[in-house]
Formats: structure tokens, sequence, C-alpha cells
């Protein structure tokens, strides 16, 4: 399945929403510390409702450990600044989403690193500045996920 990989993540409910998206389509969720919040904060449990038994989620401390242990065929990071549209891509199972933080997206260091497949966006209306991250991630999961006929 797909990989969903929040960097720094700052919102605690969007995370929860985030796990009960991964618990509903199979797809793991990696999250790249420092965290904006305590795992244990009830934001993150009421979102995530009872799925957190049913989501594959692992924290890495930073970004270097997570890709390294994901070992993805394509790193896909998401920005409202990219060329190419998310479903301009076809997707393969292993393929990690990348989302940044969301106040302010994912840095440009990140975005510029050697190990990023290619940059997406998903569309928006002009002079519009974000989605939501947790509707980000489900908009992008469900697209790679369609291509593969939703497999289970």
């Amino acid at each position: 399945m797909f990989r969903i990989l929040f960097h720094e993540p700052r919102i605690a409910g969007n995370t929860g929403a985030a796990i009960r998206l991964a618990a509903v389509t199979g797809a793991e969720l990696h999250l790249v510390e420092p965290l904006g919040f305590d795992l244990a904060e009830s934001k993150l449990r009421r979102a995530g409702l009872d799925y957190h038994d049913l989501a594959v989620m692992t924290v890495h401390p930073d970004l270097d450990a997570a890709l390294l242990a994901l070992d993805a065929p394509h790193v896909y990071a998401f920005t409202a600044h990219a060329d190419t549209i998310y479903t301009d891509v076809a997707y393969t199972p292993g393929d990690v989403l990348m989302f940044g933080a969301e106040p302010t997206g994912l840095p440009q260091d990140v975005l510029d690193d050697a190990r990023i497949t290619e940059r997406l966006r998903l569309p928006m209306l002009p002079g519009r500045r974000s989605m939501n991250l947790a509707n980000s991630a489900s908009v992008a999961v469900y697209e790679a996920w369609r291509q593969h006929g939703f497999a289970t």
C-alpha cells in the first residue's frame, strides 16, 4: 500500500484524521519529528476515533531516518508551488506521499532533496494558500489507491 509522510506536523487533529485515513485505506502513516503535539493529546485521539489500533503509524526522529526506513520506489512531495498535478503521476504501491507542516508546508531544503522523485500539487482556485493537511493527504491517497483498483 501507499505511505503517507507528515513532515513535522503541528496540529493533533490533522494527524488524528490521518490515522483514521490510514486505517480505512490500508496506507501507512509516518510522522517526522519534531511533532507540534503530544501523541497522547485528546484532539489526536478524538480525531482518530477508535481507529488507532487499525492503523500502522511510525514516528521517525528525522527525515533521513524516515526515508532510509521507508526505502520507497518514489517519494512525492506535495506543495502548492509545483507544476505537476497529482493526477498526472502513475503511483506504485510503496510510494511515499509527503506533506509539510500545516502553517508552512514543506521547507525548501526538503523540496530540494535529491531523494524527492517529484513535486506535486493539488489544483486550487487562484489566491488560495493551501488545503487542510488531512484533506490533502486524503485526496492524494485515494487517487493513488484508485489507480490500483482500490486493491486491498
